[in-house]
């Protein structure tokens, strides 16, 4: 039961970044009449899939960390490792990147640095998410057998 917890767990995490980021955003610029108000809308999802974030990996460390059966197996290990990873990343771009991408934009700073420097560590976060779905589901196939 765990287990398959923890995969839904993974599985949300990991495809609300996909729709986000991959569908969501870019569908905001293409229909929005300005990018003005397509990139205010996307910060407002950002950070709601900050909250997502933060609680899936919370959500999967509780999980991982109670299952001490899959503890002794090596995918546990390595999903708690990308767990943390995209938790720190999360936390990162929300309260470390954000703040300065609002402020070059209101300042005229360097907006293209820290747009990029978010949607690497965007796509960095949807790697580990992506990872740990992966690991989890060697982890319950493992078991299965």
């Amino acid at each position: 039961m765990k287990s398959r917890l923890s995969i839904v767990l993974a599985a949300l995490w990991w495809g609300s970044l996909t729709g986000l980021g991959f569908v969501v955003v870019p569908m905001l610029f293409a229909h929005l009449p300005s990018p003005a108000m397509a990139g205010a809308m996307a910060a407002k999802l950002f950070t709601a899939q900050t909250w997502l974030s933060i609680a899936c990996s919370f959500l999967l460390l509780l999980v991982l960390n109670k299952n001490r059966a899959s503890a002794l197996s090596p995918p546990a290990p390595a999903a708690i490792k990308y767990v943390v990873a995209g938790l720190l990343l999360a936390v990162l771009v929300e309260f470390g990147v954000a703040p300065n991408i609002v402020s070059a934009r209101a300042s005229g700073g360097d907006l293209r640095f820290w747009h990029g420097l978010g949607s690497a560590m965007y796509l960095a976060q949807w790697l580990a998410a992506g990872w740990t779905l992966w690991c989890l589901s060697r982890l319950t196939n493992a078991g299965a057998a």
